[in-house]
């Protein structure tokens, strides 16, 4: 198993390219305004030139990788629904665009990692639009999955679903309401037939394509719907050839075992550490009415969960996979696809605090969606997609400098990043655990609770040095270390 080394001390930032900054290098061609709510189908007009002029920021943040959601042409503000994979679309600046972010990006050592929909695409795909003009005759009939019966004319033919059609998508599903399926029985997103060797052809030659331009990995968007793990051993074969330290990270929910055996992808997105920290650190202050929009999550998440219950998901998840692998694994406390964090805490930010210090101390690598940092607060989407508030007055300045710090104590502690993984103490709303990199030892104390706790651990340690929160937190009684964690907060020392 070989996972890429730079991803295990990355600290990555999500970027939802059409709300994050908007360049003054294209036009406005009449976009929605910057500050007003998301819509489902409007654009703010950010691009990939505004996301460049912003590398300082994110640097200074602490950033060393960008997760970009889909830059493909497309005609949807979140460009899932791709219609030419060769081509940035234009509204986010085009190839050349591309060019200028990845240049300027690794002059500074930052990665970046595309998103690849390669499940479906849109109803403008060349490929799709050829057979609604052309229907059996078209030599790309094979490329989705199209009901033969109407592909040879016995019944209706139609690109777009009539309102009847429409209500017997609910009830059929869509290859027999409207002739061809798409992805979870949406009309927009019709399905690749990845059993035609031409289609997985063309998708190689995508995945390589933009290897071969610069990008440092891929973040795949719904591999488990490609039911075919030959398909992808094939991908990480192609895109390895070209760049050994391209990162493959799949966007599965749950435990993907089969994924990760070392053939096929290099980690997942670990929305079961989301779950877990959501728990744990949110607790009671939960609004469980926007948890429960979050997706394969809603399930996973318990309000009541004690820190016993905490370190015993903890050690199973961080035992579910070889070692690389979980030092690896993108680690998440929200994304496009959830409401955000800070919503899901009932807008609680010391859960935020104690969520992301968890996160920064645990091995994998961290991930901060786009204006978490600041404060931005969201439910479900498009809420969760907003434009990011570039008018410092409107940032939540105490959230960014924890952040900042957060960023600094994994940067500063290889132990953080590579260390072994022990589980120490456990108490009602109180965890500690403890990373070990050769000569260096980390623990991490996190008190969920409402009160201050004091943690005894047993130790050989007469002089531990404070990393995180105050020296007077931590002293050491022979072959004790005495921690008091103030209420809803956390202490490292060494």
């Amino acid at each position: 198993m070989t996972t890429p080394k730079w991803v295990q001390d990355a600290i990555f930032y999500q970027i939802f390219p059409d709300r994050f900054a908007r360049s003054k290098r294209l036009p406005d061609i009449g976009f929605e305004a910057w500050d007003a709510p998301p819509t489902h189908h409007g654009f703010k007009g950010g691009d990939l030139y505004g996301v460049a002029e912003k590398l300082d920021y994110l640097q200074d943040l602490g950033i060393t990788a960008i997760y970009l959601n889909p830059i493909f042409a497309s005609a949807s503000n979140h460009r899932y629904h791709t219609y030419d994979y060769y081509n940035v679309d234009p509204l986010l600046g085009g190839n050349k665009a591309l060019r200028f972010l990845l240049d300027k990006a690794h002059k500074r050592g930052v990665r970046v990692v595309l998103d690849g929909v390669f499940n479906h695409a849109s109803r403008g795909i060349w490929q799709f639009h050829h057979v609604l003009e052309t229907g059996a005759a078209s030599p790309y009939k094979d490329w989705f999955h199209f009901d033969s019966e109407r592909l040879n004319g016995h019944k209706h033919w139609g690109a777009y679903p009539t309102p009847h059609e429409q209500h017997l998508i609910q009830q059929e599903g869509s290859l027999k309401a409207i002739g061809y399926q798409g992805w979870w029985n949406l009309p927009a997103l019709p399905k690749f037939n990845t059993n035609t060797p031409a289609v997985r052809e063309f998708l190689f030659d995508i995945s390589e394509y933009w290897v071969r331009f610069g990008i440092d990995g891929w973040r795949l968007d719904v591999p488990g719907e490609i039911d075919d793990d030959a398909f992808w051993q094939e991908f990480r074969r192609r895109v390895r050839a070209i760049n050994p330290e391209a990162y493959i990270v799949g966007e599965i929910w749950h435990e993907a075992q089969r994924w990760l055996q070392g053939d096929q992808f290099d980690a997942v997105m670990n929305y079961l550490v989301t779950a877990a920290a959501l728990s744990f650190f949110g607790g009671h202050r939960l609004d469980m009415g926007v948890v429960n929009q979050a997706g394969g999550l809603h399930n996973r998440v318990h309000p009541n969960m004690q820190a016993y219950d905490f370190a015993n998901e903890l050690d199973r998840l961080f035992n579910l996979y070889k070692p690389e692998i979980t030092c690896a694994q993108l680690n998440l406390l929200d994304s496009h696809d959830m409401p955000r964090f800070l919503s899901c805490a009932g807008g609680d930010k010391n859960s935020l605090k104690l969520a992301w210090l968890f996160m920064f101390t645990i091995p994998g690598a961290p991930c901060i969606y786009y204006g978490d940092e600041v404060g931005v607060d969201g439910r479900h989407d498009p809420d969760c997609r907003k434009s990011f508030p570039w008018d410092e007055s409107r940032w939540d300045k105490d959230l960014l400098d924890y952040a900042k710090e957060c960023c600094v104590l994994r940067k500063n502690h290889p132990a953080l990043r590579r260390g072994e993984y022990e589980r120490l103490y456990t108490q009602d709303k109180v965890a500690a655990f403890r990373r070990t990199l050769k000569n260096e030892s980390i623990v991490v104390a996190l008190n969920a609770s409402d009160e201050e706790r004091k943690v005894e651990l047993r130790a050989p340690a007469k002089k531990p040095r404070v990393l995180f929160g105050s020296q007077e937190n931590v002293s050491a009684q022979n072959d004790k270390v005495l921690v008091t964690v103030p209420p809803r907060s956390g202490v490292v020392y060494r």
